[in-house]
């Protein structure tokens, strides 16, 4: 049985709701647009990782270092200890990123920067703005078994994708290969936006998955898990 990597925390049930936690070697595809909620699942994900004592890197195109403590510290995600005791290793890639439309080598330096893959689970938020100017059928390939292989030695790699910065062939190539695959969905509902992860194939649950969850966002609190969801 493969060892579950848990992310519960006391004050919501998203590790039970997801079959209680992602399988050893499992590569995890989160998908949604812009504003979305895939940066704040990923943040509430490496936190509760954390919590339960798994080695997490979190790299990220969206927040400088400062800016990712303020956001978590803002929902009272305290990580603080975590970034001290090397738990948590959080990488910027914001100027890169700026830069990366002349670097068309991006997929083949993340491939050679090998202690992004030294931690249990490894978190790319956004992978579709690190690669959009280098991705190609074959570079894509490439990539995907470079991370098959991290979980053939029993990393996770979460991966979050904004679908409209990779070509349709591609996005669909992470969404075949991957072991679990959320999409996020937000639709308006009076004032308010209506937020719903949809559990669209999830690989090895250690217990029940439920399809579609919905949440919302509350400063001081994080991810609150709505209790009814009513589509």
């Amino acid at each position: 049985m493969a060892k579950i990597n848990a992310f519960a925390i006391p004050r919501d049930d998203l590790n039970d709701k997801l079959g209680g936690g992602f399988p050893a070697g499992s590569l995890v595809v989160l998908e949604g647009g812009s504003g979305g909620g895939k940066s704040t699942i990923s943040q509430r994900l490496s936190f509760g990782l954390n919590e339960n004592d798994v080695s997490v890197t979190f790299v990220s195109t969206q927040m400088t270092t400062k800016g990712f403590i303020n956001q978590m510290y803002s929902m009272d995600y305290p990580i603080a200890p975590f970034l001290l005791n090397g738990l948590l290793l959080y990488i910027p890639v914001i100027p890169l990123v700026q830069a990366a439309k002349s670097r068309c080598d991006f997929i083949e330096r993340l491939m050679a920067a090998e202690e992004l893959f030294e931690k249990d689970v490894i978190i790319i938020d956004t992978l579709s703005s690190l690669i959009k100017y280098s991705a190609n059928t074959e570079k894509t390939l490439d990539l995907i078994s470079f991370f098959k292989k991290l979980n053939g030695m029993g990393k996770v790699i979460i991966l979050t994708i904004e679908p409209n910065q990779l070509t349709e062939d591609l996005a669909s190539m992470f969404r075949s290969s991957c072991d679990v695959y959320i999409t996020l969905k937000s639709k308006p509902l009076g004032s308010e936006v209506k937020r719903t992860i949809v559990v669209n194939k999830f690989t090895g649950a250690k217990g029940p998955v439920g399809q579609m969850i919905g949440f919302r966002i509350e400063p001081k609190v994080g991810l609150v898990v709505e209790i009814a969801s009513v589509s």
